[in-house]
């Protein structure tokens, strides 16, 4: 997952934002990110949008849980398997919390998840890698991604939705790891770096992509983002969002010693 240290995040971003979200779709009154649960709660659209973003993350977290304990078995070392299965063990622990919490708000945790199914299991499948080093990539890269919308997202959420979130976009210790990974095999074989940089861009627009279609599939968190529920975004900053969003993917690429 994303954090703050790693290179380039948008994890800072909505900070710009945050304090200034106005109160769109609370009529004037005290904006959510400056409430706590309980009362945003009572907007039903809102805590339907609630629902939607933490069962799609819960299902993202054990998503990356099974993709990370596959990925150990391409593991070169004994060391690096050990290193997959520590940020697997992380992940499964974030999906536990968001599970939990489901759960304490009276919902059904497998039902908040199933919408998300299919999309996830679809990038999965279109970007399975082939080799050790992919796999490195896709984590880093894929996963901050969804990690940067997530963030941007939670800057206008409720105090308490706010900080689980962001407690599960917690870095497992995949960035420094793949960093470290792919710059040792780039200075060994340089022509490594043209085919993963290929495969960055590859992930890169296929995130976008199944990001925009569960949006588009789910009127909460659509009508969320855009400013209809809780603090959203208007247009002109939705498309700031996303140029941030691509502004961090670029600076993680170069971190990477890959061309964005």
């Amino acid at each position: 997952m994303t954090s703050s240290d790693k290179p380039g995040t948008a994890a800072d971003a909505p900070a710009e934002t945050a304090g200034t979200a106005g109160t769109a779709g609370t009529g004037g009154a005290t904006p959510v990110a400056a409430r706590d649960w309980a009362a945003a709660a009572a907007d039903p659209q809102y805590r339907a949008a609630v629902v939607d973003l933490l069962g799609a993350l819960a299902y993202g977290e054990l998503a990356a849980f099974e993709r990370l304990a596959e990925d150990a078995k391409l593991a070169p070392t004994l060391a690096d398997k050990a290193e997959l299965a520590k940020m697997a063990s992380a992940e499964f622990h974030h999906f536990e919390r968001l599970r939990d919490r489901l759960a304490e708000i009276g919902e059904e945790p497998t039902g908040a998840m199933e919408p998300f199914v299919a999309a996830y299991d679809g990038f999965h499948k279109q970007t399975d890698p082939s080799d050790w080093l992919e796999g490195l990539v896709k984590a880093y890269v894929g996963d901050s991604i969804a990690s940067d919308f997530y963030r941007e997202v939670a800057a206008r959420l409720d105090t308490d939705t706010r900080e689980l979130v962001l407690a599960v976009l917690d870095d497992t210790g995949h960035a420094g790891f793949a960093v470290e990974k792919v710059r040792a095999a780039i200075d060994a074989d340089p022509r490594v770096g043209g085919r993963l940089a290929l495969w960055a861009r590859r992930l890169m627009g296929e995130a976008l992509s199944q990001s925009q279609r569960v949006v588009a599939d789910r009127d909460a968190l659509s009508t969320m983002l855009v400013g209809g529920v809780a603090d959203g975004f208007d247009l002109a900053e939705v498309g700031k969002m996303f140029s941030r969003i691509t502004e961090a993917h670029t600076k993680r690429m170069a971190a990477l010693g890959l061309a964005a």
